[in-house]
């Protein structure tokens, strides 16, 4: 039973509407079907994969733990710095030698570093 991927990750916010928004609309994901569950929040998906889970909630616990970002890989280049830009959402760009990538840090609006990434070809056609 060995591991194929990482399924989804949950974010804890105090407004699940507006984070998916961000999501939505600055890095073009969409909300998708929930589970009738007893409490607030919302499913967005990649493609056709709920790969993140708001929670609402009153108040957010301290602290993120021991993660550090949430990466996506990306195609899209041109098109997602220009939502970023219109969004007024700052990002940090790197490139990484030797495996070809090109990065975008951003935070999320509840603070969570979330790290874009796309091929070399890929960056230096958008």
């Amino acid at each position: 039973m060995p591991l194929e991927y990482i399924d989804h990750y949950n974010v804890v916010t105090t407004d699940a509407a507006a984070s998916a928004k961000f999501y939505v609309d600055v890095l073009g994901m969409r909300i998708g079907d929930r589970p009738p569950f007893a409490f607030p929040g919302a499913w967005v998906y990649a493609a056709d994969k709920p790969v993140l889970h708001l929670i609402e909630r009153d108040e957010i616990p301290e602290g993120t733990g021991r993660v550090d970002h949430v990466a996506f890989r990306c195609t899209g280049y041109g098109e997602i710095k220009n939502r970023l830009e219109a969004a007024g959402v700052e990002y940090d760009e790197r490139v990484v030698p030797k495996f070809n990538l090109t990065q975008l840090f951003i935070q999320s609006p509840d603070g969570l570093k979330l790290e874009l990434t796309f091929s070399e070809e890929e960056a230096a056609t958008g």
